[in-house]
């Protein structure tokens, strides 16, 4: 059976036993906790724990997944086995209070047995000590006595109180003559009874309602269906490993397969989570994708490959797993675009890295590369620490990462001391003009401009040098530097066509537009450079604007004209939105506000950016902000007939640009002020 006969026959046989068959969720959880859905449960947590009503009494569904950062990573493992990956696929049937473990134990026996035709003799089944019941349905079922195992193996929790309950696994035994447990057998399923709630003393109380959350990974269940012991081996993995070799022009062979299967495996979780939204970045899960998918291109080039290649494989993708999930296509434009900018910066970054590394070799003693070196390879080319280890792995020279971790920790606090710092030294630059800054409402990227100043450790210096962390001032730029809430943009500095400078940020004191990065090339004061914003944060940035002014007209309308913005945080991840209002907003309220939003994203109208004297704006009925201060001449933002605002911010030009809004969380935060969370388009979808 292949990987999209596996899912139709699992889904096939729970919508036959009565559950409702939902699509998976994205791979961007609603759980601050997490920076991806880690398993198949995490969609369903709330419903789980009791604070969610549930839809339907039973569900099944197939949940992508990724781990790859914080707790759940299994990044490192990926390529060097055939079972770890960072994308996978969970198959997943639910009962929110409705069967129990007769029902679950007797769909899981049947499926396996039945209907996918697995040899019962191979299947060994664990309990938890504790759990005759299971283990007397199970003896009733199949014939079979269990193993009873203790809470390492088969207890599950969701923290140390709250739900919890004992689980049953199946695993399937691969190689009968290895003595060896993990590679003889290979769990395959596991069934988790929650029926029980724990306090704070460790007291169970059966719980009232008892649920049923299971996982049965795709991958493993493919790779025996098709009778190979390798995840990679199985068609999905084998076809787009053949498209690799294609675009690479080189074979897989008993040397380099480890680099076979990281593309293969990495494509899958950059593909899908740029579709679902994630954004590479330098923090949070941007910065876990934007490392694997530097990890790929890294494997790429150990097989000889220069210059494109996830995004010459993203239509593999598609044509292996759309048919699945048909975002994959819906999002390929965009998706392929922000993997194609990624790859054109790693070439350059690694090209400027290696440099450095070349430099630093002839230096190393005993065999260890300084961790001051390899966490200068991170801040300032953006290397990964895998990926300096992987590179020098081939030489037989590892990384001193203690170092690494006390020179990351001192950066921390550094920045931390020095963010109000640099701002009072730029604020004290009364000789410095203020930066042009109108450029960056209509971005030209063939405008010149000037190095005013550099501050570095603290001190404004004539020039800097590769490696230095700095901030720069320039007599233009078409950065939008963070103001009136909104982000800063990020970007690059060039000089000749050539990245002298990566900006991770654009902040402002007073008038001054300050640059923050790290120099990839030696600058000076008084050098032309020119400005390049990143298109798609800024495209998304406007997203958010945009949507926060209908938020809050939508808010007016249907709490009442009284509610008044009290701060703001735009982001191309996230909108945050204070406003006052006396009580907590009813779950209607919050779908009323939501589907007006989304009516008026709908209906596509023009978004004009105007600049008028501010008593034209004032007469014109132009919202303001309570306490923000005015020039006499004033930008404002009009969305059709929804909203009309004083705003310095950067907007989109008609409200579909936006795509979609979704209101993650409502809550307070002081009295009378409460704060609304939303996510805006592709991260709303």
């Amino acid at each position: 059976m292949d990987y999209n006969s596996i899912r139709k026959t699992f889904l096939d046989y729970f919508e036959s036993h009565g559950h409702k068959i939902v699509p998976s969720a994205s791979l961007i959880p609603n759980d601050p906790t997490l920076l991806f859905t880690v398993a198949g449960m995490v969609p369903w947590k709330g419903i789980l724990q009791g604070s969610e009503p549930a839809f339907a009494p039973r569900v099944a569904d197939v949940q992508k997944c990724i781990r790859a950062g914080g707790k759940h990573n299994d990044l490192d493992e990926v390529g060097y086995d055939g079972r770890h990956h960072t994308f996978f696929e969970m198959m997943g049937n639910w009962s929110f209070g409705d069967y129990f473990k007769q029902g679950a134990i007797e769909m899981s026996w049947d499926l396996l047995t039945r209907v996918i035709g697995l040899d019962p003799n191979r299947i060994v089944i664990t309990t938890h000590i504790s759990d005759d019941d299971a283990a007397n349905i199970w003896k009733k079922v199949s014939g079979k006595d269990t193993i009873k195992l203790g809470d390492k193996e088969n207890w599950w929790s969701a923290g140390d109180t709250g739900p919890c309950g004992p689980c049953t696994e199946m695993h399937y035994i691969v190689d009968e003559n290895n003595p060896d447990p993990d590679s003889r057998m290979v769990e395959i399923w596991n069934d988790v009874f929650m029926q029980f709630d724990r306090d704070a003393n460790g007291n169970l109380t059966p719980l009232p309602k008892q649920n049923v959350d299971t996982g049965a990974g795709l991958e493993r269940w493919a790779a025996i269906l098709q009778g190979v012991r390798d995840n990679y081996d199985t068609d999905l993995f084998r076809n787009i490993i053949l498209a690799t070799q294609e675009v690479v022009g080189v074979k897989k062979n008993d040397e380099n397969t480890p680099s076979f299967k990281v593309i293969a495996d990495h494509l899958r979780a950059v593909g899908f989570a740029i579709a679902d939204g994630v954004i590479p970045s330098n923090t949070d899960r941007g910065y876990v994708i934007r490392r694997i998918l530097r990890r790929a291109m890294r494997h790429g080039q150990m097989l000889g490959h220069r210059g494109a290649l996830l995004s010459k494989l993203y239509p593999v993708l598609i044509r292996e797993m759309g048919d699945a999930y048909p975002e994959l296509a819906a999002a390929e434009k965009r998706v392929v675009e922000i993997i194609q900018n990624e790859e054109n910066s790693f070439a350059d970054m690694l090209q400027n890295g290696m440099k450095l590394l070349d430099a630093e070799l002839p230096k190393i003693n005993n065999g260890v590369l300084s961790g001051d070196v390899a966490f200068k390879l991170f801040d300032t080319y953006g290397f990964p620490l895998d990926l300096t280890q992987m590179i020098l792995r081939d030489k037989n020279i590892s990384v001193d990462t203690d170092g690494f971790d006390r020179a990351m920790a001192a950066q921390k606090e550094r920045s931390r001391a020095d963010t109000k710092g640099t701002r009072t030294l730029w604020e004290s630059q009364t000789q410095l003009h203020a930066t042009d800054d109108v450029y960056k409402y209509a971005p030209d990227e063939n405008m010149d401009s000037r190095v005013l100043a550099i501050l570095r450790d603290g001190e404004f210096v004539q020039n800097a040098s590769v490696g230095d962390v700095v901030e720069i001032a320039l007599d233009k730029t078409n950065f939008y530097g963070t103001q009136g809430g909104q982000v800063g943009d990020m970007g690059e500095i060039l000089r000749n066509g050539e990245t002298v400078m990566t900006v991770t940020e654009a902040a402002r004191a007073n008038n001054i537009v300050i640059h923050k990065g790290t120099l990839t090339a030696d600058v000076a004061v008084g050098d032309t450079v020119r400005t390049k914003i990143n298109a798609t944060v800024r495209q998304q940035t406007a997203r958010a604007h945009t949507a926060t002014h209908l938020l809050q007209a939508a808010l007016q309308h249907v709490l009442n004209d009284d509610v008044a913005q009290r701060g703001s945080k735009v982001s191309p991840d996230s909108v945050r939105f204070d406003f006052t209002f006396g009580r907590p907003m009813t779950d209607d309220e919050k779908t009323a506000v939501e589907k007006l939003v989304n009516d008026w994203i709908a209906a596509d109208m023009p978004v004009s950016h105007e600049e008028m004297p501010i008593e034209a704006a004032r007469k014109r009925g132009a919202m303001a902000l309570f306490g923000e201060k005015y020039g006499d001449v004033v930008r404002v933002i009009t969305a059709g007939d929804a909203s009309c605002e004083l705003c310095g911010g950067t907007h989109v030009y008609h409200t579909g640009e936006i795509i979609k809004a979704k209101i993650n969380k409502e809550k307070s935060i002081s009295s009378g002020v409460r704060r609304i969370t939303m996510s805006v388009g592709t991260l709303a979808e």
